[in-house]
C-alpha cells in the first residue's frame, strides 16, 4: 500500500546512526565531475532519484558513468564537451537543483535540448534561473517561467555581472557553472546563501575569487580553466540527518550519534535554532575535509524546550528544516515567532501552509500569513485522536516531519505517499525501524 500507519510513539533509544551522503554535495559532484577532462571517483554518494536522475542527465549528454554499490566513476568530457542526440530530452524529476544547475552547464550547448520534470517540478519558478542565464548568450523557451523549458545554447558564452537578491544558492550555482564556459571574469553578487558551490570551486583550485560583506558575497570567476578530477567521499546529509535529531530531541530518554555530519555553516541554522530552543546537541571531532566542515553529532532529549522569537539570520541556512523546527516549537513552553518565509512556499509543496497543517491537525494553535508563523506551544501535548496526511504533491519532507511528529507526540496516523521518500532518502523509513519505530506498512 501506498500509505504507512503508526499507532505507538517510539520507545527511549542510544543508538550510533549512518546516514546517506549529502544530497546537494552529490548533484554538485557528479555534475563538476562531468566538465572535467579526468576519471573521478566517489564514495558515499547518495543513492536516491535526484541523484539518479542527474546521472540519467548526465549520460544523456554523452557522459561515461560507472555505478556500483561501494561507489561512482564519472569520466568527464570537459568543459563543452557534451555529445548528444538532436530533439534530446532531459528529466530532472522531482530536483530542483539538478533542474536549474544543469541550465548553467547548458548555455554552451548548440542544440536545442528540452528540459522536463515531474508535477511538483513543474510548478516551481524557473525564470530565477533562466533570466540571468540569457545574459550569457543562451535562449530560454519556458511555459509562462515553469517546465517544460527548451534550451538553446551559445557559441561564444559572455561573461556577465549577475545580481543575486533571493539568497538562492542553485541560481547562484547555475551562473557560476555557466561562468567556466566563458572567456572573461563572471561578476556574482548574491544575498548569502548556501556554499556547497564556492568550497568545490576553491577545493579544485578553479579560478574563483570570493569577498565575504556583511549582506552579501562578491564572487568574481575566470572561465576556460580545465577541471581536474574530483576524488570525494560525500560528508553526511545534515538535511537527512535533522529527521532524527529532532525525533531524539522530542523522545524520552534517549540518545543519538551521528557521524561525518557536513557543518557548513551555510547549513547550520537548525543547529543554531535548535539549541537557541535548549536541545541538547554536542559538535565533537570537527575538521576541515576537502573544503566543507564535519563532525560527529551527538544529540539528547530535551525536557524543557523555550520558545523563541526566531532570528531571520537563520533562515537561509534552515530553509529545508523548518518543517521540524515547527514541531520543536509545538512542545515548548510559550509562543514562538518565525518570518521572512515566503521562500517556504517555494518548494516542493507549500511548506509554510503544510507546517501549519500539521501543528492544527495535533491540536497545536498557530497564526500562519504568506510569510510568518506564530506558533503556541505545549509542552504537555499528546496527541490522542487519528490523524491523515495526504495530497502534499508528495513532498518528501512533509512525509518524513510527519513521521516524527507521530512517533513523537502519538495518536493514530495514517500518512500517505511513502515512496516520496526516495527522491532524497529512500532508506528514512529503515532507519527508524532500526531506533524501534512500530511502523506498519
Amino acid at each position: 500500500m501506498s500509505f504507512i500507519k503508526i499507532e505507538k510513539k517510539i520507545k527511549n533509544f542510544n543508538k550510533d546512526l549512518i546516514i546517506s551522503g549529502d544530497k546537494s554535495l552529490s548533484i554538485r559532484w557528479a555534475l563538476l565531475a562531468s566538465q572535467s577532462h579526468y576519471k573521478s571517483k566517489s564514495y558515499n554518494l547518495l543513492n536516491s532519484e535526484d541523484v539518479l536522475d542527474t546521472l540519467k542527465c548526465l549520460k544523456k549528454l554523452g557522459v561515461q558513468i560507472k555505478l556500483t554499490k561501494k561507489y561512482c566513476e564519472i569520466y568527464g568530457v570537459g568543459l563543452n564537451g557534451f555529445k548528444y542526440k538532436k530533439s534530446l530530452s532531459l528529466n530532472a524529476g522531482n530536483s530542483g537543483t539538478l533542474g536549474r544547475l544543469i541550465m548553467g552547464l547548458l548555455v554552451h550547448c548548440k542544440n536545442s535540448i528540452k528540459l522536463t520534470g515531474d508535477k511538483s517540478l513543474s510548478r516551481r519558478d524557473f525564470l530565477r534561473v533562466s533570466k540571468p542565464l540569457e545574459k550569457f548568450g543562451a535562449k530560454f523557451k519556458t511555459n509562462s517561467g515553469k517546465l517544460p523549458i527548451i534550451i538553446k545554447g551559445t557559441d561564444n558564452p559572455l561573461p556577465i555581472k549577475y545580481r543575486e537578491i533571493r539568497g538562492s544558492a542553485q541560481c547562484k550555482s547555475a551562473v557560476m557553472l555557466a561562468a567556466l564556459n566563458t572567456k572573461g571574469e563572471t561578476t556574482i553578487k548574491a544575498k548569502k546563501s548556501r556554499d556547497h558551490s564556492e568550497r568545490l570551486f576553491k577545493y579544485l583550485n578553479l579560478p574563483i575569487k570570493i569577498h565575504k560583506k556583511k549582506n552579501y558575497d562578491l564572487i568574481k570567476i575566470k572561465g576556460k580553466k580545465k577541471i581536474p578530477s574530483i576524488n570525494y567521499k560525500i560528508p553526511t546529509d545534515i538535511s537527512s540527518s535533522a529527521f532524527f535529531i529532532v525525533l531524539t530531541a522530542l523522545s524520552e530518554n534517549s540518545k543519538l550519534k551521528i557521524n561525518n555530519i557536513n557543518i557548513n555553516p551555510s547549513r547550520t541554522g537548525i543547529l543554531s535554532i535548535l539549541k537557541m530552543m535548549k536541545v541538547k546537541i554536542d559538535l565533537i571531532n570537527k575538521r576541515v575535509y576537502k573544503g566543507e566542515r564535519i563532525a560527529d553529532l551527538i544529540v539528547q532529549s530535551s525536557k524543557k524546550l523555550k520558545s523563541i522569537n526566531c532570528p531571520v539570520k537563520f533562515n537561509t541556512a534552515a530553509i529545508d528544516e523548518f518543517l521540524l523546527i515547527f514541531l520543536v516549537a509545538a512542545k515548548a513552553d510559550g509562543i514562538s515567532y518565525f518570518k521572512n518565509l515566503s521562500e517556504l512556499n517555494e518548494k516542493e509543496s507549500p511548506r509554510l501552509r503544510w507546517g501549519s497543517k500539521i501543528l492544527t491537525k495535533i491540536g497545536i494553535k498557530n497564526l500562519v500569513t504568506n510569510n510568518s508563523i506564530k506558533i503556541y506551544g505545549n509542552p504537555n501535548i499528546e496527541v490522542n485522536k487519528k490523524i491523515v496526511i495526504r495530497n502534499f504533491l508528495k513532498d518528501h519532507r512533509v512525509f518524513m516531519s510527519s513521521v516524527v511528529a507521530a512517533l513523537t507526540f502519538g495518536g493514530k496516523w495514517q500518512i500517505h505517499d511513502k515512496d516520496s521518500i526516495n527522491t532524497s532518502f529512500p532508506s528514512f523509513l529503515n532507519k527508524m525501524d532500526y531506533l524501534g519505530a512500530k511502523i506498519r506498512y
